[in-house]
């Protein structure tokens, strides 16, 4: 039963979110939150884990998932039911869209498509920042160090990203970054 389930989770998952793997993240927390599948701190720290490791977020988050659920055969059956609904999709499109291209309708649907892609982003960005930022919400909110090295970490990724930094280096910058942070917490604090 659980492999239909989660079959069917992420057969859903993949079938109704466009934009890519981050504008997936709000279905996927809700859908894996939903089922207790694991914690929203574990789910936030994978989906730092996938983002920072080869492969797409998508198919790197659902093959996790698969596996903290149903072992080897539940990672095959989540990354696959994340893909299909894609691969059937673009097979349609790859057959259809010169064809059709200039039709006033699939215009249309694109032009209405882009700004719920944006919108689905900036809620993975907006939910994720919380669990990093505030993991306990605002009524337990502490400006404590923990904060601060975040804080001041997301601050440094985000200028040197528009310094045009390679993101390889923004990656292994921020771990160390955390590692240390990290190790000064357990030293000084």
């Amino acid at each position: 039963m659980i492999y239909l389930q989660i079959f069917l989770t992420f057969l859903k998952i993949g079938a109704f979110t466009f934009g890519g793997g981050y504008a997936m993240l709000p279905l996927m927390k809700q859908e894996v939150l939903l089922h207790n599948w694991m914690s929203e701190e574990s789910l936030v720290n994978f989906i730092a884990v996938a983002e920072s490791t080869p492969g797409p977020v998508a198919i790197n988050m659902a093959t996790y998932i698969g596996v903290e659920t149903g072992g080897l055969l539940g990672a095959a059956i989540a990354t696959f039911g994340v893909v299909l609904p894609s691969f059937v999709i673009i097979l349609l499109v790859a057959k259809f869209y010169a064809k059709y291209k200039n039709s006033f309708i699939v215009k249309s649907c694109l032009t209405g498509l882009r700004p719920i892609v944006v919108g689905l982003i900036a809620s993975a960005i907006i939910s994720l920042g919380a669990s990093v930022f505030i993991p306990n919400g605002f009524s337990e909110f502490v400006f404590d160090f923990g904060f601060v090295c975040s804080v001041l970490i997301f601050g440094a990724v985000v200028y040197f990203a528009f310094k045009k930094v390679n993101p390889i280096f923004l990656i292994l910058g921020s771990a160390g970054a955390g590692i240390a942070a990290g190790y000064a917490e357990k030293l000084f604090f």
